[in-house]
């Protein structure tokens, strides 16, 4: 950790003494350490409620805000058309100077987001940004607002801050000319278009004319939509993080003129309050030190970044053997262990966040150890918690799908965004545990994740967006949007919504009764007001299954069968009348990686489920990849595109990164286990060709997250967690096992070992914030194991090897249909295969490795006990 900054810049920082340190680890949560709570990495901030609300706008002392015409969109190397400047006031800078010397400060450039009394989220009335990007929290009214040159991009998140009074640049050649230029400083703000706090900051200081001018006249102020960009969000997270422990979004980072960053943080308020310093106050002595200490500034933010270079550094020693497996597993076991929840499920007390990596890693764990103490103990550990996610309110129990993360302990209160990589994990978490437990439970799960994605988050073409937002208008009517208010319900709607009376039963009692009995609802609304401190959701309530169907059905003198169809008639109607509601912003970018998480839920879930619907969609939001987001000529992948005027898909000029590769590669394997088209190996296998060539390290190994040659990127980094999103590389490994067993091509084994060699370290000492990483370990040194079936895919001899095949949990394996096609793609790279014949003229499996094979069978029972030893 950096814990210095030497030079004139320690005076100013040695002022701010934050009360508590964010958490990176992304499986923790908040954390409480000495009294006050720490922060999840990817998490957007929650700020002190002692932050000013915003001003109306006219209200400002620089008077009514300034209606601008839109600029005539540049030529290259044209200027942007100037707005035009107001007087500087000298009282007006030098004031808060002296406000900020007298308080002492509390809060240094990291967080800015914690007080000591409280860390929740407030409502704050925001206004809507543009129509066609309608996120966060705002007015409905259209008063004439100013706009910048954001107005000529795609992403969503840009074009919410295409009105404000800030003179915003995206991430390009154009802003850093003009820093060097003009010699100013770049005020850096990264954030997404969902993004809660993002939001927040728009509304309080973005949209605040005074702010603006501060802005405009002194620093070249860049926005970079962290989902379009990760790329660069990671560099100068690594840097918010190094410098505090911590970090978040929005993202707030001043850099040199050479793109150096030498302060940062996250979310600041307005204005200067008990335990903060204001957004203003900041940006003012930021200005002040610049001028008066560039010189030391400059050298200072230099030695920031050779720390930056040192401390983000993966890299293997030589030779370094991978780390032994079974050490590996252990530790990231135990440490699962020690932190699980054993009533509620998950591995933090709150807020409580999906993690698919920990349940792929237990469910591993639980086959290599299923007949000891341990083992058992894992697997219950993963459908405990998978079953508690289910029934809290983390679930939307009306209109499908999963939110973001849970406020609370119960998995009750959630933060209401919705991200298309939780349900595409999500999808084949739970599929799995169906494959295990045979539980139909966890199969009604994975059809409601996936109604929800068809039918909200599908674009026509066949890709999926990327999400929805947390806030929108309780009613047509109101004029500013509230978190959560698409999901939650009163009472009084309930009862009015389903006032049908139950026939049959000793009490007269209507569907409402039952309903709100088995759901938790009560007439002053179930929301706990400490997760509510500012009454966005006072009388109102978050559905949670309070009751087994059972214990419900007994209540009321219900059969079972009648109890269930009562809840399903009960949640039809209610989702009718949650569809006259205004629905929150919808971030209609489709990433590649994004996209390729999705595929692989649909396509496990087609296979595991038997659901051909689900791998026919898995099928075409493939093929939307390499239609849309594919160069056939470069043979590269695209970052994103995005839905355009008239069902039209409009394409970036931002080339994959990492994650997009390694997401999208294995969504094609798993693609080709569920639908035995071999055309999807064959790109799979192009695909991972390409990466090798983009993102390998030949030095330190692994994998960059981004390619060579961008002179805008100070640092080319290894992400070295599992996240909300798996690290890359350790999808890396498992992806580079399942195509060196589809090619014989040995270098990708010798590949993967190195990879994890490189994250040796890592991996030894805290596994559990690599369980992703730790179960491919596995994967490599008991070597994957090639189920091979001979037969014709539409026999039913071949059908029911298949099914066996499918319904059987076992990790570190891979499918081949062998279909006697010799001039396929198989056939070439695999030579043992025409040597595999069927056996008595009926399709017939053997188990391979090594490409030796064992003695052929041609029931699904002696297949299954091949596969389960």
């Amino acid at each position: 950790m950096l814990n210095t900054f030497p030079g004139p810049w320690m005076n100013f920082l040695s002022r701010f003494k934050p009360e508590s340190h964010p958490f990176p680890d992304p499986c923790s949560g908040w954390r409480f350490l000495h009294g006050y709570p720490r922060i999840r990495k990817n998490s957007a901030v929650p700020p002190t409620p002692q932050a000013r609300l915003p001003r109306e706008p006219g209200s400002s002392s620089l008077g009514k805000r300034r209606c601008l015409p839109l600029p005539a969109k540049p030529a290259p190397g044209d200027p942007f058309q100037r707005r035009p400047s107001l007087p500087s006031s000298g009282a007006m800078i030098s004031a808060p100077v002296a406000l900020l010397r007298r308080a002492g400060g509390r809060l240094l450039l990291r967080r800015a987001g914690l007080s000591r009394t409280s860390w929740a989220r407030r409502s704050i009335q925001l206004r809507a940004a543009l129509a066609m990007a309608t996120g966060g929290k705002g007015s409905q009214s259209s008063t004439a607002r100013p706009t910048n040159r954001l107005i000529y991009e795609k992403s969503p998140y840009l074009l919410q801050h295409a009105h404000n009074p800030v003179d915003w640049y995206p991430w390009g050649q154009e802003a850093f000319d003009k820093a060097k230029r003009e010699d100013k400083l770049i005020f850096l703000s990264v954030g997404y278009s969902t993004c809660h706090w993002c939001h927040v900051m728009e509304q309080e200081s973005f949209q605040n004319e005074e702010i603006g001018q501060i802005l405009n006249d002194n620093f070249v102020c860049i926005k970079v939509d962290r989902e379009e960009r990760p790329d660069v969000d990671k560099v100068y997270m690594a840097f918010v993080q190094a410098t505090s422990s911590g970090g978040g979004w929005p993202m707030s980072v001043w850099l040199t003129p050479d793109l150096k960053p030498f302060v940062g943080g996250t979310y600041f308020p307005p204005e200067d309050g008990i335990y903060q310093v204001g957004f203003r106050t900041v940006l003012l002595r930021i200005l002040e030190q610049w001028k008066r200490n560039k010189t030391s500034l400059m050298e200072n933010s230099q030695k920031i970044l050779s720390a930056l270079l040192a401390r983000t550094d993966v890299g293997a020693r030589g030779e370094e053997a991978p780390p032994s497996s079974k050490e590996v597993m252990s530790r990231c076991f135990q440490q699962l262990s020690e932190s699980y929840d054993e009533e509620y499920g998950g591995f933090s007390e709150s807020p409580k966040f999906p993690t698919p990596v920990n349940m792929n890693f237990l469910f591993a764990y639980w086959a290599h150890h299923r007949s000891t103490t341990e083992g058992a103990r894992a697997l219950q550990m993963a459908l405990h918690t998978l079953k508690m996610m289910a029934y809290g309110g983390v679930h939307d129990h009306i209109a499908q799908g999963f939110h973001r993360y849970s406020t609370d302990q119960r998995w009750h209160v959630p933060h209401f965004e919705k991200m298309l990589y939780d349900q595409g994990q999500l999808a084949a978490a739970y599929a799995k545990a169906f494959q295990i437990s045979g539980d139909e439970f966890f199969a009604d799960i994975v059809a409601d994740i996936l109604l929800y994605v068809s039918r909200d988050l599908s674009d026509g073409s066949g890709g999926f967006y990327s999400a929805e937002d947390a806030d929108s208008y309780p009613t047509v009517q109101s004029t500013e949007k509230q978190e959560g208010a698409f999901c939650v319900w009163t009472a009084e709607e309930i009862r009015w919504n389903l006032p049908d009376p139950i026939e049959g039963i000793p009490e007269e009692k209507t569907m409402a009764d039952v309903f709100m009995h088995h759901y938790g609802v009560k007439e002053d609304g179930n929301v706990n007001p400490m997760k509510d401190p500012h009454n966005e959701l006072k009388g109102k309530n978050v559905l949670i299954v309070q009751y087994s169907l059972e214990l419900t059905a007994a209540r009321f003198g219900l059969q079972l069968e009648q109890l269930k169809t009562l809840l399903a008639k009960g949640k039809e109607k209610l989702s009718k009348a949650r569809c006259l509601r205004p629905r929150p912003h919808l971030d209609t970018k489709m990433l590649a990686s994004w996209n390729g998480l999705m595929i692989s839920g649909f396509a496990q879930s087609g296979a595991i489920l038997g659901k051909r619907e689900y791998t026919d969609r898995a099928v075409r939001a493939a093929s939307f990849l390499r239609h849309h987001m594919f160069s056939a000529v470069t043979g590269k992948l695209l970052r994103s595109c995005y839905r355009g005027q008239g069902n039209t898909v409009e394409k970036s000029s931002i080339h994959g990164f990492l994650e997009d590769y390694v997401f999208v590669i294995q969504a094609l394997f798993d693609l080709y286990e569920a639908s035995l088209d071999p055309n999807w190996l064959e790109w799979a296998v192009q695909l991972q060709h390409k990466q090798d060539e983009l993102f390998w390290d030949p030095k330190g190994f692994a994998y960059f997250s981004t390619e060579a040659g961008d002179p805008s990127l100070l640092l080319r980094m290894k992400d070295d967690q599992d996240g909300a999103e798996p690290c890359p590389n350790s999808i890396a490994v498992t992806n580079l096992l399942r195509a060196a067993s589809y090619t014989g091509h040995k270098e990708w084994v010798k590949k993967a070992g190195q990879i994890l060699a490189a994250f040796s370290e890592r991996l030894l000492k805290i596994p559990v914030v690599l369980p992703e990483m730790a179960r491919s370990a596995a994967a490599f040194h008991r070597t994957l194991k090639q189920v091979v079936i001979c037969g014709d895919p539409a026999g039913e001899d071949t059908r029911e090897l298949l099914h066996c095949y499918y319904s059987t949990y076992t990790p570190n394996r891979v499918l081949i249909l062998a279909d006697g096609d010799t001039k396929g793609f198989l056939y070439h790279h695999l030579g043992f295969l025409s040597s595999l014949e069927k056996k008595d003229g009926k399709a017939t499996a053997y188990l391979c490795e090594n490409f030796a094979c064992s003695l052929p069978v041609t029931s699904s029972q002696e297949l299954r006990r091949l596969l389960l030893p």
